[in-house]
C-alpha cells in the first residue's frame, strides 16, 4: 500500500481531511500556553477588583497602566505561541508529490528526475490546505508540457531525463515555493499571438508587453496555447484557478521562463492568515484595512496629474501608467472619493502583475489586525475579504485588491469603458 498521505491524493487534487481535523502540538508548548492563560486570569481578576473599589483617579490610571502593560506582554507572547502551534512543515504536503510525478512521467513516456528541497519549512496549516491543488496542477503541467520527450531532449543536446525541482524557503515574513523545470519553456511570442486572436489584447498592446508581462498571459481565464487537448491539463489551462486559490490566502504567483531552457513558477505566501500588518485608510468616514503585503506605496496625487484614457483616470507612478480606482465604482456612490486640487492620497495596490491606484480620503497608519471572516450572513462582497475590530471598538473592513480589481474591470465593461492597455487583464502594459 501507499505510505500515509500518498493514497488518493497522489491521483489528483486530494482530500485535506487529515490536515483539517488534527494538529500535533509539543507538550512543552501546551504548558507555556497554560501558564500564559494563568497570567491572563490574574490580570482579569485585578481588572474586576479595580472596577469595584473606590480609589482616586491618578492611582486608578497607574494601576490600569500596569495591568495593560502586563496584558500587552502576555497577549503578544500568547499570539506567537498560538501561531507556532498552527505551523506545520510543508513536508505534510510535499510527501505525496514524488509518486504523482513518477506515475505521470511513466504514463506520458518521459524520463523525469524529481527533486525536493526545504521540506522542513513551516507554514500555517490553513495556507497548506489551500495550496495543495495549485501545486498538483503546476507539477502536472511541468511534466506534461514543460519537459520534452527523451528523444527530443537528446536531439537538443540536453540530458535525456528532464529535471523538476520543488523547493520551499523562508524569506523575511514570507514563504516562497518554487516549481522549476528545465524543459522547453514558454514561447512568449506565441502567447501574444494567441492573446490577440482571443481578443484579450490588441496588436498594439501586445507589442508593448515585455517578455515578463507576456508570460503572465497564461493566468488569463480560458487561455491555452496547447495544440491538442490531452488528459493532463495544458500549460495555461486552469492557471487562472491556480492564481485565484493562491490569492485567497493573500499570496501571489509569478512566472519566469526562457524558451528552450525551462520555466520557474514562484508562489509567495504569508506565514500566517490570522494576524497581518495592514495599512488603515479612511473612505467616506469609514475605516478600511489593506494588507501591507499588497501595498506598493502611497502617493499624493493632485487633480492636474490625473490623465484620462478611454474614459478611465490614469496616473504615472515611477514611469508606469496606473489606473485610478474610485471606491464608488465598486461599492456605490456612498463611498465616492473626489479628486482634490492640493492632492489626494492614493494607495498603489499590487494585484498579480498589475498595479491599481485606490483613491482614499485619508491615510491613518499601519497596525497589526486580527482577520475575522464575515460569514455566510453577509455573503460575498466584491473587494472585501473580511473584517477586523479596532482598538476603539469600530469595525474595519479588509480590502482584497485582487477581487477589487476584478470587480472594477467588470463594472467598467458594463459601462462600456475599458482601461487603457492591459492593466485590468492581469498584465501591466508597462511604462509608456
Amino acid at each position: 500500500g501507499a505510505p500515509p498521505g500518498e493514497g488518493n491524493e497522489a491521483r489528483g487534487g486530494g482530500s485535506h481531511a487529515e490536515l483539517a481535523k488534527t494538529v500535533r502540538v509539543d507538550v512543552r508548548l501546551l504548558d507555556t500556553l497554560m501558564n500564559l492563560v494563568g497570567e491572563l486570569v490574574i490580570d482579569r481578576t485585578r481588572l474586576v477588583q479595580l472596577a469595584s473599589v473606590e480609589i482616586d483617579r491618578e492611582e486608578l490610571q497607574r494601576e490600569l497602566a500596569q495591568v495593560s502593560g502586563r496584558l500587552n506582554r502576555v497577549t503578544t507572547d500568547l499570539q506567537e505561541r498560538i501561531m507556532q502551534a498552527r505551523m506545520m512543515p510543508v513536508d505534510m504536503l510535499f510527501k505525496r508529490f514524488p509518486r504523482m510525478v513518477r506515475d505521470l512521467s511513466r504514463q506520458l513516456g518521459k524520463a523525469v528526475e524529481f527533486e525536493m528541497y526545504g521540506e522542513e519549512t513551516e507554514l500555517d496549516r490553513s495556507v497548506i490546505e489551500q495550496i495543495g491543488d495549485p501545486l498538483v496542477h503546476l507539477l502536472r503541467n511541468a511534466v506534461d508540457h514543460g519537459i520534452e520527450p527523451p528523444e527530443e531532449r537528446l536531439r537538443l543536446g540536453k540530458p535525456e531525463a528532464g529535471r523538476i525541482t520543488l523547493s520551499a524557503y523562508h524569506q523575511e515574513n514570507h514563504i516562497f515555493i518554487e516549481v522549476r523545470d528545465d524543459g522547453r519553456g514558454i514561447d512568449v511570442e506565441r502567447l501574444k499571438r494567441r492573446a490577440v486572436e482571443k481578443g484579450f489584447l490588441t496588436e498594439e498592446e501586445a507589442g508593448r508587453l515585455t517578455d515578463e508581462e507576456a508570460a503572465e498571459l497564461v493566468f488569463l481565464p480560458g487561455f491555452s496555447t496547447a495544440a491538442k487537448v490531452s488528459s493532463v491539463s495544458g500549460r495555461g489551462v486552469g492557471m487562472d484557478v491556480v492564481r485565484k486559490n493562491i490569492e485567497k490566502v493573500n499570496g501571489s504567483v509569478a512566472i519566469t521562463t526562457e524558451l528552450g531552457r525551462g520555466t520557474t513558477i514562484t508562489i509567495k505566501l504569508p506565514l500566517t492568515l490570522a494576524i497581518v500588518q495592514a495599512l488603515l485608510v479612511e473612505i467616506a468616514g469609514d475605516v478600511f484595512a489593506i494588507p501591507l503585503a499588497n501595498v506598493t506605496e502611497a502617493v499624493q496625487v493632485s487633480a492636474a496629474e490625473i490623465r484620462r484614457a478611454k474614459g478611465w483616470e490614469m496616473i504615472v507612478v515611477r514611469d508606469e501608467m496606473v489606473p485610478l480606482l474610485n471606491p464608488a465604482t465598486v461599492w456605490g456612490e456612498r463611498w465616492s472619493v473626489t479628486s482634490r486640487i492640493h492632492g489626494l492620497p492614493v494607495v498603489i495596490l499590487r494585484s498579480g502583475a498589475s498595479s491599481v491606484g485606490l483613491k482614499v480620503d485619508r491615510l491613518i497608519g499601519e497596525q497589526e489586525i486580527v482577520i475575522k471572516s464575515m460569514g455566510a450572513v453577509i455573503g460575498e462582497v466584491p473587494g472585501i475579504s473580511g473584517a477586523s475590530i479596532l482598538g476603539d471598538g469600530r469595525v474595519a473592513l479588509i480590502v482584497d485588491p485582487a477581487s477589487l480589481s476584478k470587480a472594477a474591470k467588470e463594472s467598467t465593461r458594463a459601462a462600456g469603458r475599458t482601461p487603457s492597455g492591459g492593466e485590468f487583464y492581469g498584465v501591466s502594459a508597462g511604462g509608456r
